[in-house]
């Protein structure tokens, strides 16, 4: 797949960019497997120069992702971005410390959309979902524009800031090879702000009708924002691994029905798998809320796997 456009390197799981623009700083994103296509995917013309991934919901190890680090690097330093969890925290941070001793200079953006796994005084322990993918596509952009890393520092932490995610499980997703299921969720009920591993939402409760589900979504990322009437912002509907794309797009739909209600105005709509978890039903809602240094990023072509924009 792809042939001739990334490269795999030897004896690391670091998928990398086969022609390096020079004169740009790096980025470099991973994770855990197990999501895909996040964050695999993500990776090509105005997203990252490299990705490492783990074994499966493992973040991967300093040594894979000193090597990512390395061949992304084009001496203007390197960004790293990825979802804030604990794993990936410690060894993002050795990598980064291996780095330094090798003179490479690195900046860091955890993403922290997920507003079900901490309230906003402890938003600083929320996880990284689909959200991901806003914070990415800025950052590689930024990137692109020919900045120094500082600066797409900062532009990179705004998307971070300006994005949140919540979600809501229909069914339990599983992890190859093992036979149990990763939580227990009886067919006639949902869960509110169920993590992509299985961790424990806000809110367990009867199945309810799509449009009620995502109301309920919607405000709670509108108020945790806060959105207020007038705002702008970019969509994001994001299945998690089994369900199918029609009940994606009726989400979508109540969506921007619910944000035209309250006064919202929609900049750009993007419905799909992005950040998943093998056999697991349900789907998250993101928004980016814009302005205009961050739709202009937003707006720069850009070419992955996963995803492509031409505007």
């Amino acid at each position: 797949m792809h042939k001739g456009l990334f490269r795999l390197l030897d004896e690391v799981n670091v998928v990398v960019k086969s022609r390096l623009d020079p004169g740009k700083v790096g980025l470099v994103i991973g994770g855990g497997s197990g999501h895909e296509p996040m964050f695999l995917e993500f990776i090509g013309e105005g997203f990252a120069d490299a990705v490492c991934q783990g074994n499966i919901f493992a973040a991967p190890p300093p040594d894979v992702i000193l090597a990512a680090t390395k061949a992304a690097d084009r001496g203007h330093g390197v960004l790293y971005v990825y979802g804030n969890y604990a794993g990936d925290n410690l060894n993002f941070d050795m990598a980064a410390e291996m780095a330094e001793m090798d003179g490479i200079r690195t900046a860091t953006v955890r993403v922290m959309d997920d507003v079900a796994s901490a309230p906003p005084e402890r938003a600083t322990d929320r996880r990284g979902i689909a959200g991901d993918f806003y914070v990415i596509k800025i950052a590689g952009a930024a990137c692109d524009a020919g900045l120094d890393l500082d600066e797409v520092r900062r532009i990179t932490e705004k998307a971070g800031n300006n994005t949140r995610t919540m979600g809501v499980a229909l069914s339990p997703g599983t992890i190859p090879g093992i036979s149990k299921p990763t939580f227990e969720l009886p067919d006639d009920e949902i869960e509110i702000g169920m993590g992509l591993h299985g961790e424990p939402g806000v809110r367990r409760g009867p199945m309810e009708p799509a449009d009620a589900l995502v109301d309920n979504l919607i405000e709670l990322i509108a108020a945790d924002l806060p959105l207020k009437s007038g705002d702008e912002v970019c969509v994001l509907v994001n299945g998690f691994g089994s369900t199918t794309r029609m009940e994606l797009l009726i989400c979508m739909r109540r969506a921007l029905e619910r944000l035209d209600q309250l006064g919202i105005k929609v900049y750009d709509a993007q419905a799909g798998d992005y950040a998943t978890c093998q056999e697991m039903a349900g789907a998250s809602i993101s928004l980016l809320r814009l302005d205009s240094e961050l739709r202009r990023y937003y707006d720069h072509p850009a070419w992955s796997p996963a995803f492509s924009t031409r505007r």
